[in-house]
């Protein structure tokens, strides 16, 4: 059995939550895969910050109509990797999470070590860690959680590809990928694939085995797949500033007596840049 995209079409999904700076949003794709290939029972997220690799899970959980129970455990107050930041970023992610995925997802809001203790051993089937990224604090993560995984166990980890900054993840992937069937890609600071479980459902194992045998190819397909979702990205941020533009506009034709423009029906298009430009203009002009 070969892995074969085309049975997976979830790949192409368009994330529904992407913030503006996250670097795991280049895996989604690989993401919508590996939860139709797995169909987890229990995911558990060690450090969401904030919220695109668990809100991807979270719309493909959905979408598939999975019977997963869902669980993002973070301090939401940041550490020397993720910078410090407030209370406004656990807000504004429960504010986007919970009317959508609260049936099924929890945001917990603790240590991982304390956390580790409301999850029974042999109940996780995905494990993704993400949290503080040195040597010893990924490798603390991974032994304290280990028990924790099913027959079924997967752990994913990200940024295995960064090797400065007091990075580690490299290392201990290094480690731990050498005993199990594991995949290793590298666009996106890198994520690697575990198969720790000794019960791998069939399309897991047949996705790392092919991986492996095809890795230039299988890599290529997926670092196609991120750079669309960064071009959605940018295009949603290049809509969003144009909108905001907009109204900045308006009010300032209103404050010289002048009516607004017709809002445009593609805030990208030619004629929505063309009238910008315009306005920019008269500013100038009536500003000097």
């Amino acid at each position: 059995m070969e892995f074969n995209p085309l049975d997976y079409p979830q790949a192409w999904t368009n994330p529904s939550f992407l913030s503006e700076r996250s670097a795991w949003i280049g895996h989604i794709p690989f993401a919508m895969v590996l939860l139709e290939m797995a169909r987890p029972r229990v995911l558990v997220e060690l450090g969401t910050h904030m919220g695109d690799s668990y809100c991807g899970f979270c719309q493909g959980i959905e979408a598939m109509k999975l019977p997963t129970r869902c669980t993002a455990v973070d301090s939401w107050q940041g550490d020397a990797h993720a910078g410090e930041y407030g209370p406004e970023v656990l807000q504004r992610l429960r504010d986007y999470h919970d009317p959508r995925y609260g049936s099924f997802s929890t945001l917990m809001q603790s240590d991982f070590d304390s956390a580790s203790a409301t999850f029974p051993d042999g109940s996780i089937d995905l494990l993704h860690i993400d949290g503080l990224h040195t040597y010893e604090a990924v490798r603390h993560d991974y032994e304290t959680w280990r028990p924790k995984l099913s027959e079924r166990g997967i752990v994913l980890f990200h940024d295995i590809a960064v090797r400065d900054h007091g990075f580690g993840v490299w290392r201990l992937w290094e480690e731990v990928s050498r005993g199990f069937p594991a995949f290793a890609f590298e666009h996106s600071f890198g994520l690697g694939v575990l198969a720790i479980g000794a019960q791998q459902p069939e399309g897991v194992l047949a996705f790392l085995t092919d991986a492996n045998r095809r890795s230039v190819q299988v890599r290529a397909y997926f670092k196609m797949l991120a750079q669309g979702v960064q071009l959605l990205r940018m295009t949603r941020y290049c809509v969003s500033a144009m909108d905001w533009q907009r109204k900045e506009l308006d009010r300032w034709r209103v404050s010289k007596g002048l009516a607004p423009r017709d809002a445009p029906v593609h805030p990208t298009s030619i004629g929505a840049i063309r009238s910008l430009i315009e306005d920019f203009s008269e500013v100038i002009r009536r500003s000097t």
